[in-house]
């Protein structure tokens, strides 16, 4: 097992923190609200298959949050989930950037098309491949969970000042609580995944990984165990994973990079607990 990955310095100050927040926030309220519960079947699409949507509200918000960024940081790399479906050679180019945003429009898209107020917005930003600042933003409640390596992990609510985060303090593997999204297995090893699920005290999915982060950072889950991994989907949840104190890496014990689709990712509350989860599913190293 090697160490957890470490995080590079970056470049945002408080001042553009709060402008990429402000931006994420106008996208959801001009674009992805006002269509929640209103899409009809002709506003939703399917991508790889019928688990596998995109809305109008994804597409709309991504374009919004992209020319924003753009705006903000000249010259940065934006990689957004839909861009990325068209043009998947922008995945590549994530490992030179020196400066790279990832964007997730709305994450937990079949949630959101099928009216549950389990979806949110990631975004991510990425030196040379490390996930070096993370953003999730809770649309229905407009609440946002943050962390970079100048800032430490926190959730922030209006009206309210913001709430510090840690992981869980782990502990022994039958009361571990995590999250399996058993549906992003190769097929073939899904009974084998499934078999030792119940050695926790409880692992399941949310189908988001941006709520399944937020509940990792604020310690109310112990690991979360990721495959076919996307830089939007998990770049932003590792960058606030460490900064709440937790333990990422590779599931073969190697560094974690934005760019990376193939293999495992597991985050978890520490490195002896990390040890722990990383052994029950040693079978797929």
């Amino acid at each position: 097992m090697t160490d957890s990955l470490p995080m590079p310095v970056t470049a945002l100050s408080s001042a553009q923190r709060t402008a990429i927040l402000n931006l994420v926030r106008r996208a959801a309220r001009a674009e992805i609200l006002p269509r929640f519960r209103s899409l009809s079947e002709a506003d939703i699409a399917q991508k790889t298959g019928p688990q596998d949507l995109v809305t109008e509200a994804d597409t709309a918000a991504e374009a919004m949050i992209a020319r924003g960024l753009s705006r903000m940081f000249p010259g940065a790399l934006i990689v957004g989930e839909e861009a990325a479906s068209t043009a998947p050679d922008l995945i590549g180019r994530i490992a030179e950037a020196e400066t790279a945003f990832v964007i997730d429009p709305v994450d937990g898209t079949w949630n959101f098309a099928r009216g549950l107020t389990t979806f949110g917005v990631m975004v991510g930003m990425v030196r040379f491949g490390q996930p070096a600042f993370g953003l999730l933003y809770d649309p229905v409640m407009d609440d946002v969970t943050w962390g970079g390596a100048d800032l430490a992990a926190e959730m922030v609510r209006p009206r309210h000042a913001p709430r510090p985060l840690r992981a869980s303090p782990g502990g022994p593997v039958d009361q571990l609580l995590g999250y399996v999204p058993l549906f992003n297995f190769e097929k073939d090893l899904q009974p084998a995944v499934a078999a030792v699920l119940p050695r926790f005290g409880r692992a399941w999915s949310l189908r988001c990984s941006c709520h399944e982060s937020r509940m990792f950072a604020q310690g109310n889950v112990d690991f979360v165990l990721s495959a076919r991994l996307t830089p939007w989907d998990h770049a932003p949840g590792a960058a606030i994973a460490l900064e709440a104190g937790g333990h990422v890496a590779m599931l073969d014990g190697s560094p974690y990079k934005a760019q990376q689709q193939d293999g495992y990712l597991l985050m978890a509350s520490d490195a002896a607990t990390w040890g722990r989860v990383r052994d029950v599913f040693d079978f797929l190293i």
